[in-house]
């Protein structure tokens, strides 16, 4: 069982917020994405690929103002209080999700080393070049868990939407973990690292940008 990194993900108070930030740090504006109806948030998406990581992605994400309040926590902690003190602050790198061939199979394995990574939910998304079909682990309190180390599973249908990204300017060099379980380290793919600095961010990326080597450590919110 081994995974390849999938995406990132950044948190944002809003999606304009998010834009703002992509482009005074990263010095690019992020593509278009779409909206999660069940979860009550939205995104933009760009493709952040590279040899190393060849169909990686970020993307930023915010609860969308303008859709009902989902009838479940929202995922990736968006819902803590928390986590939106520290994203009023300003825009983070919060998580990654890591792609799989069998997450279901993948589920079952973490749980059998005491890591509850959710419930398997079948999701999906419009977009211009049609639906975007996914599974995705979530747990019922929408926690990250290990402050966002250990990755949310994902596994895509016939498409992925790195297919139908341009080339951003923007390239995922490196992707250093801290915290991670132990039982999850030997499926970390190649250019993920775990490491055990207690005093650095659960992630830390580093990517080539139109602005230099940009590194974006993540957040660790109070209580």
């Amino acid at each position: 069982m081994t995974w390849s990194l999938d995406h990132l993900v950044v948190g944002a108070r809003s999606l304009a917020a998010g834009v703002t930030w992509c482009e005074a740090v990263l010095g690019i504006t992020p593509g278009p994405g779409g909206t999660h109806v069940f979860m009550g948030t939205h995104n933009r998406l760009f493709s952040v690929a590279s040899p190393r990581f060849p169909r990686a992605y970020l993307e930023v994400i915010a609860i969308d103002p303008e859709a009902a309040a989902p009838a479940r926590t929202r995922w990736f902690d968006l819902d803590q209080p928390a986590l939106q003190a520290a994203l009023a602050r300003g825009p983070a790198l919060i998580h990654w999700a890591a792609r799989c061939n069998d997450i279901h199979a993948d589920v079952a394995v973490l749980r059998g080393h005491g890591l509850d990574r959710g419930e398997v939910l079948t999701a999906e998304r419009a977009t211009p070049r049609g639906t975007l079909r996914w599974q995705i682990s979530v747990r019922a309190d929408g926690q990250r868990l290990a402050d966002g180390a250990l990755p949310t599973l994902i596994e895509w249908g016939d498409v992925h939407p790195v297919d139908a990204m341009p080339t951003s300017g923007v390239a995922l060099e490196r992707l250093v973990l801290n915290g991670l379980p132990d039982a999850a380290r030997a499926m970390l793919p190649g250019g993920v690292q775990p490491a055990r600095d207690a005093r650095a961010a659960p992630l830390v990326a580093t990517l080539s940008t139109p602005r230099g080597l940009v590194r974006l450590d993540s957040t660790r919110p109070g209580p």
